[in-house]
This record gives structure tokens, C-alpha cells and sequence, in this order.
């Protein structure tokens, strides 16, 4: 019993000292969980579930890598809806009008204004996208009585669908025709969208099409199978990028396309712009940081026109390269990345220096935690000792009966007992209860003085 009694007393003991000790820090620790709370809610590590990225037209090579983007961003939990627009134009409106998070923009469409980098960033430039000039065998020996076309200038008194306005195919068509000394009147143009462009052409309805896209597009893989149909070579290429800082030369090689069928039977000089993938600046740095990364894999193997690890690429952006896209280009994975899910990697990224910084505040804070704990502890025993006084300030005035100043003394004992306190705070209490032993042999004394006085009368 002796022992069951003793270990309640000390588990009971310990329950006192822990609630003195939260009582003692609980308004550092409220403090504290509230600045945490604060900056979880001013950083938001956590990234929204849904975003949106506007692609092009349906089997176009920006549907075809949204959704390549779509199934990587799935395993990491986000869902990446596809908005469906006409091309670069119509992105890079839908952008402007924060209609979507993300969108493929075709570089050097002299489309970027200058108070766009206030809103937009840059996660890189991801592939090349020649311009592809298909033409009907048929129409050309028509025109020309031959089935190869030599240069642009020769499309004169072509049936040509240009795409659509919201591609900014039309406008970079222009200027290339104009540069050849075409004018747009000697031609018949048509802005179809780019299906039922192709449907006319095979159907014969179209002399010619023009396409900007990479070569992963459904499209133009078909067209560059389908027999009576050329693409046109830009042998000027070099010139046309000298002339065109946006331009690019490239070389579709013989037989990339099917080596056994040879296709295409002889080298294709073609020009090219460079597709980026541009984001809203408010858009949330760690999606940022998953789409540059998902970039090296979906945009990083060698193509038709790159080598491998060419792309994506932070050169001759339009405009300011996101910090998040930089780092995931040009820098090693995070250590932290490596050994953790990225989503707790992120937490602790976008959170250590808050912490910190957190932390250096409640140092000094937390100093006065220790005098607060001592001074409850120390209060429970040195309360009793206004008590103790009164008692014997009563007995010095000489008004109160002794007997009735014992009885109080007792019932202040008697409560002092009860008090529970560390061990190293059980000094005080024994010195209390010393202190009531010693004002009760005053009592007494008073108390047997006071009975003498009338025994000797």
C-alpha cells in the first residue's frame, strides 16, 4: 500500500510539475503555433489540386505534349485540365484574361508586349516548331508543270489555308510572303482550323497548307506519308534567320521520317521558331517547379531537329525565365527532392526559412519561460505565508484568543499538507511548515501565559 501510495503521489507530483510547465509556456507556445499558422497561410507551400493550360487545336503538337504534361503532373496528385484554343494568339490571350495558369506560346510572333512581364514568366523555350508548307504534287504541275515547288514565291495563284487567327500562323505567313515579294491578293487564302484545312487539301479542295508545329504533330506526321503530297524546302533558310532574329534554320534529314520507305527521299531545309511555355506570375511556384521539371523529361530526348538535353533551354527568352524554372533547368535536383516526395520536400523548402527566422524571434522569448514556472511553483507555497501572517499579526494585537488563532493555524496546516510541489522546490514547503511549527510555539507560550495570569491572581 506504502508503495502504491508513493507512486500516485509522484505521478501525481510529475502531472503538477507538466502543468506548470504548459501553463508557464503556453502563451510563448500559442504565440508561436500563430506566427507558424501566419506563414502557412502568407507562403501557401501547399499548391492548389487543379490547374489549366491551354494547348492549340485538337491533334496539334501542343494537345499532344499537354497531354503528356497531364499524366506526369497525375502521379504527383494535380490535375492538369486541357484548354483547347486556336494557337499561340488565343493562348497568350487566355493568359492576359487569367483564363488559364499555363499555356504553349510560339516564339517571335511579335505578339509579346512589353507590359506583359509584369504578369507572365517564362519556364523555357521546349522545342522547335518549323514552319511546314505542304503542297498538292497535282496543283504544282498545273501551275508550274512540275511537281516541286523551288521557293515561297512560286505559291502565286495557290488555293493556301494559312490557319487560323488566333494561331498567329497568319500573320508570320505574311511577313514571309512579303519578304518573297508576294502579295497577299495574288493568292487565295483561307483561314480554316487546321482539320478541316487538311480535310480540303486531301480532298483537293486546297493547293497548299501551312502548319507551325512540332514534328510530333498527328498531322504532319500523316502528311509526310501521304503520297502527292511535298513539302516545300526553304533552301534560303540561313538568309531567312539572318533576316528574321526569331527564325531558326533546321534540317529535316533524309529518311527520319521512315527509314525503309526513305522518306522523306532528300534533306528538307526548313525555318523555325521556338515554342515556350509561359505561366501567370501568381501561378504557384511549386506547380512552377513541377512543370520545368516534368519539361526535362517530356522535351529533354533528342528529336528530328535537337539533340538530346537541348531542351528546355532558359536561352533567348521573350520573357523573365520564372526563378523556379531556372533552378529545375540549370541546377542539380535539391538534395531534399532526392530522398523525400516532392511534396514534403516542398513543405520544408518553402517553410525552413520562415522557421528560422521564427525561431530566432522565440529564443529570447522563451528566457522568460523558466522565472514564469518558478515564480507558480514558488506562488503555491508563498501565498500560505499572507495567511501565516495574518495569523500572527492577530496574535501580536493581542484581540483574538489564542485558542481561536491555534484552531486557525491548524486548518492552515492542514491545507499546506495538500500542497504538492517539485522536488526541487520541497525546500520552501518544509521551510513554510517550519514557519507554522514556529508562530504555533508562540501561540502556545501565549496561550499558557494567558492561563497563568489568573492562577496567580
Amino acid at each position: 500500500m506504502t508503495t502504491v501510495g508513493q507512486m500516485s503521489r509522484n505521478v501525481r507530483n510529475l502531472l503538477l510539475s507538466i502543468r506548470d510547465l504548459l501553463v508557464s509556456a503556453g502563451p510563448l507556445a500559442i504565440l508561436g503555433v500563430a506566427l507558424v499558422i501566419g506563414a502557412y497561410w502568407w507562403l501557401k507551400p501547399t499548391p492548389p489540386k487543379t490547374i489549366t493550360l491551354a494547348t492549340g487545336p485538337g491533334q496539334s503538337a501542343y494537345e499532344e505534349f499537354g497531354k503528356r504534361y497531364q499524366q506526369a503532373l497525375a502521379a504527383q496528385g494535380i490535375t492538369v485540365k486541357l484548354q483547347h484554343s486556336e494557337g499561340s494568339s488565343a493562348n497568350l490571350q487566355l493568359l492576359r484574361d487569367g483564363k488559364v495558369d499555363l499555356a504553349f506560346v510560339q516564339g517571335g510572333s511579335g505578339e509579346i508586349k512589353p507590359d506583359d512581364s509584369d504578369e507572365l514568366v517564362s519556364l523555357g523555350s521546349l522545342f522547335v516548331e518549323p514552319i511546314w508548307l505542304f503542297y498538292r504534287e497535282d496543283s504544282a504541275q498545273r501551275l508550274y508543270k512540275k511537281k516541286r515547288l523551288d521557293g515561297l514565291s512560286e505559291v502565286r495563284g495557290m488555293r493556301v489555308n494559312v490557319g487560323s487567327p488566333g494561331s498567329g500562323l497568319p500573320k508570320l505567313v505574311e511577313t514571309l510572303l512579303d519578304a518573297n515579294h508576294v502579295e497577299m491578293n495574288e493568292l487565295k487564302l483561307s483561314e480554316l482550323r487546321q482539320t478541316p484545312a487538311t480535310v480540303a487539301f486531301l480532298n483537293g479542295e486546297l493547293d497548299a497548307i501551312v502548319f507551325a508545329s512540332a514534328p510530333e504533330s498527328l498531322m504532319v506526321q500523316m502528311l509526310l506519308q501521304t503520297p502527292g503530297i511535298q513539302l516545300l524546302s526553304f533552301s534560303q533558310n540561313e538568309a531567312y534567320s539572318r533576316r528574321f532574329p526569331f527564325l531558326t534554320p533546321v534540317t529535316l534529314p533524309r529518311g527520319v521520317v521512315d527509314l525503309a520507305k526513305n522518306i522523306p527521299p532528300r534533306d528538307v531545309r526548313l525555318v523555325a521558331s521556338t515554342t515556350s511555355l509561359l505561366a501567370r506570375e501568381e501561378t504557384h511556384p511549386a506547380l512552377l517547379t513541377l512543370f520545368a521539371q516534368n519539361a526535362q523529361t517530356i522535351h529533354g530526348a533528342a528529336g528530328w531537329f535537337n539533340r538530346a538535353r537541348e531542351f528546355p533551354s532558359t536561352l533567348h527568352a521573350e520573357l523573365p525565365i520564372a526563378k523556379e524554372a531556372d533552378r529545375a533547368i540549370n541546377e542539380p535536383v535539391p538534395t531534399l527532392q532526392r530522398y523525400m516526395p516532392f511534396w514534403i520536400a516542398n513543405l520544408i523548402e518553402r517553410m525552413w526559412l520562415v522557421l528560422g527566422i521564427l525561431l530566432a524571434f522565440m529564443l529570447p522569448l522563451s528566457r522568460i519561460v523558466p522565472p514564469l514556472y518558478q515564480f507558480r511553483v514558488r506562488s503555491r507555497v508563498f501565498r500560505w505565508y499572507g495567511k501565516l501572517r495574518e495569523i500572527e499579526d492577530e496574535m501580536e494585537a493581542g484581540e483574538t484568543p489564542a485558542p481561536k488563532l491555534i484552531e486557525q493555524l491548524d486548518k492552515l496546516e492542514t491545507q499546506v499538507e495538500k500542497i504538492s510541489v517539485p522536488l526541487s522546490y520541497a525546500d520552501e514547503l518544509y521551510a513554510l511548515r517550519n514557519h507554522i511549527q514556529l508562530v504555533r510555539k508562540k501561540l502556545l507560550r501565549a496561550a499558557t501565559t494567558a492561563s497563568e495570569k489568573p492562577a496567580a491572581a
